[in-house]
């Protein structure tokens, strides 16, 4: 229905065509899952997830996500260019509108962007894989604590077609909200699965038949060498460490060539050429 602005609202809200609720007190217990968002984001959220910005909202509204809202959260200015997707949500996902400066005093920084939504993780489940004999591409991220590597790999993931991301318990949550805004949404949409170890990432792989690759600058074959699998788990390490030693020794081991004064590359930017490579052999 149209929204205009009721008699005691701060400000005008924008006509739409959804239900849009006015919020002017940062203390409205409807909006407590916005509270402190980044003291929140380190300690977990009881099965909810912050979405921050226009292009994860639009990706959460586009029927694509793996998971669902439980409340959007717009500066007023932002009604009109989101009217469209927001028009699809459930009838009992509210849209609560506030000014800038109610936003940061609910968030405890300042919202630059007026875009946020909380997001529902619900049961983790299993990827569906390709059956093999079937082509399959998964990555397998070991240790990786940086969000914006995670994010990064979770959008290369997208970008390249691979089936599914699994994570093991050292790696970084894909769903804390500055790993899904480096991700372009990719940390919405592509299957992950959180694994105990990278033993447990194997066994999975063995499972599904997958053969898996790690990639390292220390690694025996080069990628463009590589005539490869038609069903690959890539292997990536943090950053500095990498993989360690021991898992590398039971492992098929790859490694970019690059200039002889440079020894490695963003774990991020090494991911996607190696995703490109295995992508296109696919």
């Amino acid at each position: 229905m149209d929204v205009r602005r009721p008699p005691d609202a701060p400000f005008a809200i924008p006509l739409v065509t959804f239900s849009a609720v006015p919020i002017d007190d940062p203390a409205d217990p409807r909006l407590a899952p916005y509270t402190a968002m980044r003291e929140r984001d380190l300690v977990g959220r009881e099965g909810r997830f912050i979405v921050e910005g226009e292009v994860t909202l639009r990706v959460m509204l586009s029927g694509r996500a793996r998971f669902g809202l439980q409340s959007v959260l717009l500066a007023p200015e932002r009604l009109d260019a989101l009217s469209e997707p927001l028009a699809r949500l459930p009838a009992d996902v509210p849209v609560f509108c506030a000014s800038k400066p109610v936003m940061s005093a609910i968030t405890g920084f300042p919202i630059h962007r007026g875009v946020l939504a909380v997001g529902l993780r619900g049961a983790e489940t299993e990827p569906d894989l390709p059956a093999a004999p079937g082509p399959a591409l998964v990555v397998g991220l070991v240790g990786l604590t940086n969000h914006d590597n995670v994010g990064g790999l979770f959008r290369n993931a997208a970008a390249f077609g691979a089936d599914a991301v699994l994570l093991d318990a050292a790696t970084c949550d894909p769903l804390y909200r500055k790993a899904i805004r480096v991700s372009a949404g990719a940390a919405l949409t592509v299957p992950f699965r959180r694994l105990a170890d990278a033993d447990a990432i194997l066994a999975h792989a063995a499972r599904h038949e997958l053969v898996p690759l790690a990639l390292s600058p220390s690694g025996a074959e080069t990628l463009s060498a590589l005539s490869a699998p038609s069903r690959t788990l890539l292997i990536l390490g943090t950053e500095g460490p990498g993989l360690a030693p021991a898992l590398m020794a039971r492992l098929r081991t790859l490694r970019i060539p690059m200039a002889p004064d440079f020894d490695s590359l963003n774990v991020a930017t090494a991911g996607a050429i190696a995703l490109h490579h295995l992508a296109a052999s696919r």
